[in-house]
């Protein structure tokens, strides 16, 4: 059975999700595929109790709390989610439109795609470690999916990018954190590193130079890490161990697709954010272009503009007129607003 509908959304991160908004106001109907077995991406999946500050009107919002906003904004234009599977093809039919498949033979025409995919398919960067795959999601995390089972807890957390420094700052407010980096050194936001480092001065919490070396399982609920530093090593116990080396990314099928590739990203233009081939569209993190900025604020204003030269796509013969939501009745009306 092929199902029908006028874009196919390929990521359902927060940019996936705003962009059912835009085409919905459009009257353009979306499916949307994500290789997870839940929307939001990034947000929901590695950081949905973590706090985000950058999200215009929201002075802080956490991911899952953001991706909640933005399906109750979708939801009135009924878009279909196939979650938990991958496009593994796509084919160009006669009629002018896409058929793309994936890897649980899902089947979907449609006139666009838009591809939100993030950074393509991506899991955590594990430690190089051999006999410590019983501990990872018990005592070793990689993501924080419920912070509340920290609390109290003895924490090491290893790395020095955004990611370890945000977590060592919150979750500094409601346990015992150490931070291990190999150096004094670090690839996160100024303004995370200078509150690292307050905490540290004012011993709320601890930091480690050193690098991981042994981790035991104490049958006690807790782990035993060795960790070496200049040939010496020091060993403690931990409740948890949260490593953030970062994300390893890999595209997928979507490299096979003849698209303009640039160092895994895809080049679009900066009118309309379509690829190199037409009818194909790129927002959020997937894409690069002059000046690209990796934000999700970023690839909300490139949703927006994507929606309008969709509308060209699925409705050839309409003239598409520019209306703002304060003001247009018809839009109030698809908003269920009364």
């Amino acid at each position: 059975m092929i199902e029908k509908t006028d874009v196919i959304i390929i990521g359902a991160g927060p940019v996936g999700l705003f962009a059912i908004f835009e085409l919905g106001l459009l009257n353009i109907s979306c499916h949307v595929i994500d290789n997870l077995d839940k929307p939001g991406g990034q947000c929901a999946e590695l950081y949905p109790e973590k706090p985000i500050y950058d999200i215009p009107s929201r002075v802080s919002i956490t991911g899952q709390q953001l991706t909640d906003d933005l399906l109750e904004q979708a939801k009135p234009f009924n878009p279909v989610y196939h979650l938990n599977q991958q496009v593994e093809k796509i084919n160009k039919l006669d009629t002018d439109e896409w058929l793309v498949e994936t890897n649980h033979n899902k089947k979907v025409k449609a006139k666009c795609i838009v591809i939100a995919a993030g950074a393509g398919s991506f899991v955590p960067r594990k430690i190089p470690l051999e006999n410590i795959a019983h501990l990872e999601n018990i005592n070793i995390l990689y993501a924080v999916r419920n912070k509340s089972i920290l609390k109290n807890k003895d924490l090491l957390i290893i790395g020095g990018g955004d990611s370890a420094l945000d977590w060592t700052n919150e979750l500094s407010k409601i346990a015992n954190v150490t931070l291990m980096h190999r150096r004094k050194e670090f690839r996160a936001a100024p303004d995370s590193v200078s509150k690292m480092l307050e905490l540290e001065k004012d011993k709320k919490i601890h930091f480690l130079l050193g690098q991981i070396n042994e981790i035991q399982d104490l049958k006690n609920n807790k782990i035993n890490v060795s960790v070496k530093y200049n040939d010496k090593i020091k060993t403690f116990e931990v409740d948890y161990l949260l490593p953030f080396f970062g994300l390893k990314m890999d595209l997928g099928s979507i490299s096979n697709w003849g698209l303009n590739l640039n160092e895994n990203l895809i080049s679009v233009d900066t009118e309309k954010f379509q690829t190199s081939v037409p009818s194909i569209f790129a927002i959020g993190d997937i894409n690069t272009y002059p000046g690209k900025l990796k934000l999700i604020l970023s690839g909300f204003h490139e949703a927006a503009l994507m929606a309008q030269e969709c509308f060209k796509y699925c409705f050839p013969d309409k003239k598409n007129v520019f209306r703002y939501t304060t003001s247009s009745k018809d839009l109030h009306r698809k908003l269920n607003i009364v």
